[in-house]
């Protein structure tokens, strides 16, 4: 059985109502209408970047860090003791 309908305000509305047993196993299939509620424009089928992907121009730009910084981070985030 394929059912039509649309989401309003988080539900989805079928355009012909259907009474189905408490239990029925349904899937949902998204189709796009080329837009995303979030803003982004990308087709819902198309998997996003790794967290790599998005970061990889910034990777390793920072100067001037302090050598602890990995160990010692909430010592200069929030003025924790430091770790040595």
């Amino acid at each position: 059985m394929l059912l039509s309908g649309h989401v309003e305000n988080g539900h989805i509305i079928l355009d012909t109502p259907v009474v189905l047993p408490d239990g029925t196993q349904v899937t949902v299939a998204v189709q796009s209408n080329g837009s995303v509620p979030n803003g982004n424009s990308a087709p819902p089928d198309e998997p996003l970047p790794s967290l790599y992907d998005r970061l990889q121009s910034v990777a390793g730009k920072a100067k001037g860090l302090p050598t602890d910084l990995a160990i010692n981070h909430d010592h200069y985030l929030h003025g924790q003791p430091k770790r040595q």
